[in-house]
């Protein structure tokens, strides 16, 4: 569609029914104009899976791992074919538009949206970022640039005001959306937060760099309820105020153009963007018979980038095997499961393995002999239910969840025993009802019985569901509703204290067998939407209960004006004394040849909404490891968090591998890579250390980034003490020399630059290395980092090989934002060049002159 067929479409609008049209017409669709051929566009929360218009666990969806982990893997072509798979679950759910990538920087580990965004560096997120979503919109869906700009943590997110220069803002924090919008990317989201004092969805850096100079041709949407004002945001550069119908636009936006306070042109290029938008998701013109791009096969076949799965694809660490046949498997169910499905599954196992970082393998434990061990003994909580995503509105439910325990045991011949012992427990959240220990009253089977009541107690709505956490108890809530009921038949496992819950705001009652042991009036205490509709508050009882004997467990809440309809029913057994779960972990361990240790963070840590307040593993879980390691000397520690945790007892344990929160192929990915069957791909994209450099908490409302340039590596570099483990850092299952780095004679400036770099495998395995390529200045006029990531390229050898990869270094790495001129600029004089394996580990250097 040409610019003057959009042209002619807007000249057929009136005023109102274009103010309409940028004004979101429900929570996740946009408003239809049939008379132009425009049908509503439907958006989803993304990145980790595609969960579509409802909150609905009989709609689940295909889970992959968190953005950190996809970071780690520093491979765009595995990235690619990722975002292929969440273009094929759009396209199954009937979503236009994908909320994702989240391109914020990991500015502080303490983030607690930190396992949604991907890096603590601009190059890398950027680079990711941009794979994702030329993934995601070569299947006709669109990606989503988000949160412009500085939405980096949770503390006062809805209103904080970041603070920041103008170089580091365009140098590290604008740098990704750059990144994305030369990529192509067809949507940019707008943050709840300020930026230099102006919110977001008013501020000018809407229009430049974003339009103005990038030549953003796209659609800016506001966060969830981020526009606040009618003509201020109405002049600015948003072009969608989501969700709607109501908020300060529609009705609101024609009268503002009616009094001179909006200029009818600012409105006409907003509807613009949003044709062309409709236009390349296929929502504007007359429907084809299939408007969906055909599901986007797996490798070379399908024209996307070239990484098939299993043996065909040469590379040494996809391990899946001869069940995986050749490229130009469809990914996705919509493409004709099972085969689809069976292809997105080991997709996504790929993917836990190539994320998987090895931060330690002291005395090559790593990998693990599957024929050795005659009993394997696994540990903590998470090694049965792991955590396979963060909290908040990037949450979906999983299609399944493969746990390590299952996967440890999968991978093993029968003739092993594995035994698992949780130790201790970590979570404070209590724990909702599933299918697993509840049924339905009415029918009996595994489940809950959801219902709506009016303000007479008479049933409106019901629902058999599976799971106890409702965010939504149907789809559409009728007015008249004024209770939301949960009902389950619970039957213990184990005699003794239950602890009992409800979620919920307003009133909230529990009763257990007829007898109410809970009544309270909640109050509401935030604005934030992601805990007001996902996450209220509990509310918990103690019950003793008896093993087998069943016990009627209802609750209700109150719908008060303003509070969502979210509620959930809880319940969770009698907790052992930690001294007790200790004691059993320390003599389970001795008996066996392997022990198994999963560590990870739990509920309360890790959301939308909240910052972390330190990095320490919640619980008891450092005493498990210490426990388990000083009974078996054969002991392997997984951690199971989307960002940096302290790991105090990282020098008492032969191996610690970090799985990040790896989606639902968990347990088969990471027991690819303990039993060699997969190398472990990852390498770090954030530095991992015990605390963090710089706060999240904003001072009066103010959140001012004094760090400037110098976060992440950049920081600790500058510091006496080194971290944990450095930006960058991973083992493989081979080791590597760094043979040689040539750089050309002379690089003009304002010109890329490309480097080459020989390395060498000197193991006995074929292996994968991310060689890092790395600028400094060693004089320099300017406050600089003293290092910073330029490029990065995979290499691949078998035994005793030697490769080179050129490594690509763009202009812009040796440039910096000259805020006098308002231009990039390089200064005159040398760079030295460095490569090697993380950013403190650089062997190979030579200087480069300009």
């Amino acid at each position: 569609m040409t610019d003057d067929d959009i042209d002619r479409l807007v000249s057929k609008l009136d005023l109102e029914q274009k103010a309409r049209l940028v004004t979101g017409a429900s929570v996740w669709r946009t408003a239809a104009e049939p008379d132009i051929g425009l049908r509503a566009m439907v958006f989803s929360d993304g990145p980790a899976g595609v969960r579509g218009e409802g909150w609905d666990e009989r709609d689940p969806s295909l889970t992959l791992p968190c953005p950190t982990a996809l970071a780690a893997t520093w491979d765009e072509r595995l990235v690619g074919l990722l975002g292929g798979l969440l273009a094929g679950e759009a396209r199954r759910k009937g979503v236009h538009v994908l909320l994702a990538p989240t391109l914020n920087l990991h500015r502080s580990p303490l983030a607690g949206r930190h396992f949604e965004c991907y890096s603590e560096d601009p190059v890398l997120a950027g680079r990711i970022g941009a794979a994702l979503i030329g993934g995601i919109q070569a299947g006709g869906v669109a990606a989503t640039a988000k949160h412009y700009v500085a939405n980096d943590s949770e503390t006062e997110r809805l209103t904080l005001d970041a603070r920041i220069d103008e170089r580091t803002l365009r140098e590290l924090y604008l740098a990704p959306f750059e990144t994305a919008v030369a990529a192509g990317v067809w949507v940019v989201m707008s943050a709840y937060n300020a930026v230099n004092s102006i919110t977001m969805s008013e501020n000018p850096l809407l229009a430049n760099p974003l339009k103005d100079e990038w030549g953003f041709d796209g659609v800016v949407v506001s966060d969830w309820g981020a526009v606040r004002s009618t003509a201020a945001a109405g002049r600015a550069a948003q072009d969608l105020a989501m969700p709607g119908p109501e908020g300060p636009w529609g009705p609101a936006l024609a009268a503002a153009v009616r009094d001179g306070q909006v200029p009818e042109a600012a409105i006409d290029d907003k509807v613009r963007r949003l044709l062309l938008l409709a236009a390349r998701v296929g929502a504007l013109g007359l429907p084809a018979d299939d408007p969906w791009p055909p599901d986007l096969p797996i490798g070379p076949a399908s024209g996307a980038p070239d990484l098939p799965i299993g043996p065909a694809c040469r590379a040494p660490d996809l391990p899946i095997g001869p069940a995986c046949r050749a490229p130009g498997l469809p990914i996705g169910p919509a493409s004709g499961a099972p085969e689809g499905e069976r292809a997105a599954r080991l997709l996504l196992r790929r993917a836990v393995a190539a994320s998987a970082v090895l931060l330690r393998n002291e005395g090559g434990l790593l990998p693990l002999d599957p024929a050795r061990p005659r009993r394997v003994a696994v540990f903590g909580p998470n090694a049965v239910t792991p955590r396979i995503q963060g909290g908040g509105s990037a949450g979906v439910y999983p299609r399944r969840t493969v746990s390590l325990l299952d996967g440890i045991r999968e991978a093993l011949p029968a003739t092993v025993e594995v035994v698992h012992c949780p130790g201790v427990s970590h979570d404070v959240r209590p724990t909702p009802l599933s299918t697993g220990n509840a049924r339905d009253p009415r029918t009996g089977e595994p489940g809950l019985l959801v219902r709506l009541l009016d303000a007479a107690g008479r049933e409106i709505h019901a629902e058999y569901r599976l799971t106890g956490h409702v965010p939504e108890p149907a789809r559409t809530v009728p007015a008249r509703a004024a209770v939301v009921e949960i009902r389950a038949l619970l039957r213990p496992d184990v005699t003794g204290p239950w602890e009992l819950g409800v979620a919920g705001w307003g009133r909230v009652t529990l009763e257990a067998g007829g007898r109410v042991l809970i009544d309270e009036d909640v109050e509401r205490d935030t604005d934030d939407p992601a805990t007001v509709h996902l996450s209220p508050p509990y509310r918990t009882a103690r019950l003793p209960l008896e093993a087998g004997r069943d016990v009627e467990l209802v609750s209700r809440r109150r719908l008060d004006p303003g509070s969502g309809v979210a509620s959930a029913l809880a319940a969770d057994p009698p907790r052992p004394e930690e001294t007790a779960g200790l004691r059993a972990a320390a003599g389970l361990a001795r008996s066996a040849d392997l022990a198994v240790v999963v560590v990870g963070t739990g509920q309360d840590a890790e959301s939308e909404g909240a910052d972390r307040t330190d990095l320490n593993l919640p619980g008891h879980q450092d005493e498990l490891v210490r426990t388990v390691a000083a009974a078996n000397p054969a002991t392997v520690v997984i951690v199971n968090a989307g960002g940096p945790v302290a790991l105090p007892w990282r020098e008492e344990v032969p191996a610690v591998l970090l799985s990040w929160f790896p989606g639902q192929e968990a347990g088969h990915g990471l027991a690819d890579v303990l039993f060699g069957r997969a190398e472990p791909g990852g390498r770090l994209p954030v530095t991992f250390a015990g605390r963090s450099l710089v706060s999240t908490v904003p001072v009066d409302g103010a959140l001012t980034y004094a760090e400037g340039l110098d976060i992440g590596y950049r920081a600790w570099l500058r510091r006496a003490e080194p971290p944990a483990y450095w930006f960058g850092h991973g083992l493989g299952y081979t080791t590597w020399a760094y043979e040689e780095l040539s750089v050309p004679a002379e690089a003009g400036p304002g010109l890329p630059v490309t480097v080459r770099v020989r390395v060498r495998n000197m193991g006995e395995r074929p292996g994968r290395e991310v060689v890092q390529v790395y600028l400094a200045r060693p004089e320099t006029s300017l406050a600089r980092p003293p290092r910073w990531l330029a490029g990065h390229a995979r290499a691949e050898a078998r035994p005793g090989e030697s490769v080179e990869v050129d490594v690509r270094l763009p202009a812009r790495a040796f440039q910096h934002w000259d805020a006098g001129r308002a231009a990039w600029h390089t200064e005159p004089g040398g760079f030295t060049v460095l490569a090697g394996r993380s950013s403190a580990d650089l062997p190979l250097s030579a200087a480069l002159f300009g």
